[in-house]
């Protein structure tokens, strides 16, 4: 998945309601993104109405990527700053990756491992309900 840094700011530019639509955040949090830097001061028309362009919108993408995976607002914030900086802070952008996914895949793995115990209690008492006389159940 890209981070949207590679991809150029042309093409056609999506006005707010647009790119809440189709990211799912509202347009006060997408103010917010801007305000807490997460995403670069996007394009603006002579009205000052923002305009996002592709690149915005893939990055805005990967941003809602790394907070469903759990990835804090402050951590994603300093993902940004560096982002920001350019390629010389890479290798500090791919050890935050690669710490987040080791912490994502230990959840993932936990997750796994209570499901299991949640099937196992549901097999129990449908073995229960499964040797109780006809009359009694449901």
């Amino acid at each position: 998945m890209t981070d949207g840094h590679a991809l150029p700011r042309r093409g056609p530019a999506l006005t707010i309601a647009q790119v809440a639509e189709r990211t799912g955040l509202s347009p006060d949090t997408l103010r917010y993104y801007e305000r807490a830097g997460l995403i670069e001061r996007v394009g603006r028309t002579a009205g000052n109405q923002r305009r996002y362009a592709a690149a915005d919108l893939a990055w805005l993408e990967f941003l809602l990527r790394l907070r469903e995976t759990g990835m804090s607002i402050s951590d994603m914030q300093h993902y940004a700053r560096l982002r920001a900086i350019g390629a010389a802070t890479i290798p500090d952008r791919l050890a935050m990756l690669r710490e987040h996914q080791a912490g994502l895949n230990e959840r993932i793995r936990s997750l796994r491992r209570n499901a299991a115990a949640l099937d196992d209690k549901i097999k129990h008492y449908e073995t229960l309900l499964g040797r109780q006389p006809e009359a009694e159940q449901p």
